[in-house]
């Protein structure tokens, strides 16, 4: 006996990607994810390429994945795909601590968020 087969979420024209526990703020990341919403993938592509920010790299990965799951498991069109959305979650957050004056100590979060690209095709006349 196996498990029964969930509903799927997304719609027939859409695919996700999902990257987990990135070592970067929420608010740093979605400066980010802010550039690509909304905008066709190849631009997004290039947008990520040419940005400076330490991040953009991992998001373009999210990226590409979410293109290919687009292309290898649901049949869609890479050439009409847009981002749809990117959403960001707060993860974990690590706490340390620095030593600081007269014995006391200053803390140190270390934040993690996750990030889920949703990619849709347009449709034909649009």
């Amino acid at each position: 006996m196996g498990k029964t087969a969930r509903s799927r979420r997304l719609g027939e024209t859409e695919a996700q990607a999902v990257i987990r526990n990135l070592r970067i703020s929420p608010q740093k990341l979605g400066l980010v994810a802010e550039t690509i919403r909304g905008r066709p993938v190849g631009e997004a592509l290039i947008t990520l390429a040419h940005s400076r920010r330490r991040i953009a790299g991992d998001v373009r990965k999210c990226l590409q994945s979410a293109i290919a799951n687009a292309e290898n498991n649901h049949e869609l069109d890479v050439d009409r795909l847009v981002v749809a959305e990117a959403t960001i979650g707060k993860g974990l957050v690590m706490k340390r601590w620095r030593p600081r004056a007269r014995g006391r100590v200053g803390r140190v979060m270390k934040p993690f968020s996750h990030l889920t690209i949703v990619v849709r095709e347009r449709a034909k006349g649009a």
